[in-house]
């Protein structure tokens, strides 16, 4: 399991942002393909929704692969 520790962007990150973040993808457009395939867990439910707000706590899954979303509160 591994974690990432997003931009604090009002304690929310984007889902699609997130996946570019952690390199998962490589553009917005394979962001979006990705989600829509329904291989996008967020906390354990199929996600479709690229702009799925993801909050400090939520776990991602791709592939078998967990990320677990932090978000930086000292950044703000």
């Amino acid at each position: 399991m591994d974690s990432q520790s997003a931009p604090d962007e009002s304690q929310y990150i984007e889902l699609d942002r997130f996946l570019k973040f952690c390199q998962i993808v490589g553009s917005g457009g394979e962001a979006k393909m990705l989600i829509r395939s329904g291989t996008v867990m967020v906390n354990g439910a199929v996600e479709t929704r690229r702009g799925r707000k993801l909050r400090h706590g939520d776990e991602i899954e791709i592939d078998g692969q967990v990320i677990i979303v932090e978000i930086d509160a000292a950044a703000e």
